[in-house]
């Protein structure tokens, strides 16, 4: 089905991070996004993506499946055009974001949603020296939720040193793929003992068949190994949790219907983000009310952030106002 012809734009845009970030495949001083524009009679509607390396995107590259959209895009026909990734992420985002303003309405109600609320968001702390990781988290002790970054064979020092530094804080661990079974079935026993609540993507996407039968005494959450529903019968007998990150699920639209399959299934949900600004962020809130673990600490990270940030307290990151987006 057409709708009406919007004239859709890209640009690239570039955020300084508030200290260098580091996981396991390698560290960044900046966040590098996309921000799309669809723009129909003076009415604008925007969203932004962040393209990922680890899925083959490229800023290029995703520029350029933005650029050959028609502009007579729907919602519904962007999903015939584009695969779940970045670039659908951000045109999906923008079309909720200019249907709402042409409404006059909230995303929130279009989606047929409650009015969504607070919800406290995971801090992330970046993988580092056991004794600079304890810093962070001694820094952090005051936030209920600390997520951190691991993935080596010498992880015990850092995770010790964590909740040395931030005794009462819940804490999550996120490998990114960067441990073996073996690395592990070793750490399992201690993740329990220091009260970790969830562990992230523990085993590379591609060898996450020998999660089968493990004991899982912390719950594991599927992160590269789920991207949108078509994942969910892959996971079956191997993560309790999935995460939904609107760049892989590619927007709002599928994200929610994600939601929706997965919780169907007995999973339950983490809604994550990749390092980008408040407006990749935006449309996450409405998939993150009451979900398991919230995960939307992307602006907390910047040294600078749009000019109409969500705004983040100790009730968590609320949800949009119109200005910013939905």
């Amino acid at each position: 089905m057409k709708g009406p012809r919007v004239q859709i734009s890209v640009t690239s845009d570039v955020f300084k991070l508030a200290q260098v970030f580091t996981i396991s495949r390698g560290s960044r001083t900046e966040a590098k996004v996309l921000t799309v524009s669809v723009e129909d009679g003076g009415v604008r509607g925007w969203g932004e993506c962040v393209p990922y390396a680890r899925y083959d995107e490229t800023l290029e590259s995703v520029t350029a499946e933005i650029e050959g959209l028609p502009g007579d895009i729907t919602r519904d026909a962007l999903y015939d055009l584009l695969p779940a990734g970045a670039a659908r992420n951000a045109v999906d985002c923008a079309l909720w974001d200019l249907e709402a303003k042409r409404a006059g309405k909230r995303a929130w109600d279009l989606a047929g949603l409650a009015k969504p609320g607070p919800e406290i968001t995971a801090y992330t702390l970046s993988l580092d020296s056991p004794e600079k990781m304890q810093a962070q988290a001694a820094e952090n002790a005051f936030r209920p939720l600390l997520k951190i970054k691991l993935g080596t064979p010498d992880d015990m020092p850092r995770l010790e040193a964590v909740r040395a530094g931030a005794p009462k804080s819940t804490i999550i661990v996120d490998a990114n793929e960067g441990w073996s079974a073996e690395v592990y079935a070793d750490l399992a026993p201690h993740l329990v003992r220091l009260g970790v609540a969830l562990v992230e993507q523990p085993l590379p996407a591609a060898d996450d068949d020998a999660l089968i039968g493990m004991d899982r005494p912390v719950p594991v959450c599927a992160d590269e190994s789920c991207h949108d529903r078509g994942s969910l019968a892959h996971l079956k007998g191997k993560y309790d949790v999935v995460n939904i990150k609107l760049d892989k699920t590619g927007g709002l639209t599928e994200a929610l219907k994600l939601r929706a399959a997965a919780e169907a299934e007995g999973y339950k949900v983490m809604v994550g983000c990749m390092v980008g600004s408040s407006l990749a962020m935006a449309p996450a809130t409405l998939v993150a009310q009451g979900v398991m673990v919230t995960d939307l600490d992307g602006p907390l990270l910047l040294a600078e952030d749009r000019e109409m940030p969500l705004k983040f307290d100790a009730v968590g990151v609320h949800p949009p106002e119109a200005t910013l987006w939905g």
